[in-house]
């Protein structure tokens, strides 16, 4: 059974933005494309009726948005297979709902109305910060969507699991482009300042520490992809800061985030939260198990 790539689409630009990517996405990936517009208009349409019968029902408005940018995406990936789905569900339970089918879930980075003043919508940051499969975000600069500057970027940090690095490198491969892997590393809050070659020393260790943890991180998924090159980034300073400046040549950033499943409220770190508002690229967020 194929896994189809799932994104939503709510007939906004920032969503039909994520219809183009994800049509991208899915055909460089060879996985379908199963296209998602969320409408409740089941529960009010029959008891509310329409005063102009000239104007388009909510059920009628509801199949154009998704039939729309499904032929969107047709035009876009003409070999693509697209399926087009109007659900009777809000926006963060249709596409969550559909995680336990789903290789990826898409989604833009903003929504209709006043929702476009956030920095990241709240079904955005909901659906990211929930699914049990990786989910893309689609943001950034016009360079960066179209895939113009060749590199993904991972974010690597002590005791994470595997998966965002694999995905990192599945996705790389697939581009054909290098994948820049990143880690941070913070000198102690309080060195020996009686000797400087304490201090020097202290830094010392803990940098070549980093540097130890990304090669050791990196041996494993560099077997299963040899053709993918790797350029490693050992960074004094903040993970937020370190992912935020690589993204800004990067066409996708991955980052992982712990997962526990049934587990109330938004599961992010506060490294993945910063990237998802502030990154100019995509971004991948992928879930790990606790």
């Amino acid at each position: 059974m194929e896994h189809p790539l799932v994104v939503g689409v709510d007939g906004s630009e920032s969503s039909l933005q994520a219809v183009d990517w994800a049509a991208d996405e899915a055909a460089r990936s060879g996985v379908p494309l199963r296209v998602v517009h969320a409408s409740l208009w089941e529960r009010y349409e029959s008891a509310v009726p329409s005063v102009d019968p000239d104007r388009p029902s909510e059920r009628v408005l509801a199949e154009h948005i998704a039939a729309s940018a499904a032929e969107r995406a047709r035009l876009r990936a003409p070999e693509l297979k697209v399926r087009a789905d109007v659900l009777p569900q809000d926006a963060v339970s249709a596409l969550l709902d559909r995680d336990g089918e789903a290789s990826a879930l898409v989604v833009g980075s903003r929504g209709r109305g006043a929702v476009a003043a956030l920095l990241l919508g709240s079904v955005s940051l909901k659906v990211a910060a929930r699914a049990h499969c990786p989910v893309f975000v689609v943001r950034g600069d016009r360079k960066n969507l179209e895939g113009e500057l060749h590199r993904v970027v991972v974010g690597v940090s002590e005791g994470e699991d595997p998966s965002a690095l694999r995905f990192a490198f599945a996705e790389a491969e697939a581009r054909g482009c290098p994948l820049h892997a990143v880690t941070a590393w913070r000198a102690p809050a309080h060195p020996d300042r009686s000797s400087p070659l304490m201090t020097g020393g202290t830094k010392l260790t803990e940098e070549r520490a980093a540097s130890d943890l990304l090669t050791e991180a990196l041996r494993e998924p560099m077997e299963g992809h040899p053709q993918v090159v790797v350029e490693r980034e050992v960074v004094e300073g903040s993970a937020r800061k370190a992912l935020l400046k690589a993204a800004g040549a990067a066409d996708l950033l991955v980052v992982g985030a712990a997962r526990a499943r049934n587990a109330p409220g938004l599961q992010l770190g506060s490294v993945s939260h910063a990237v998802l508002h502030h990154a100019t690229c995509p971004v991948a967020v992928v879930p790990r198990p606790l």
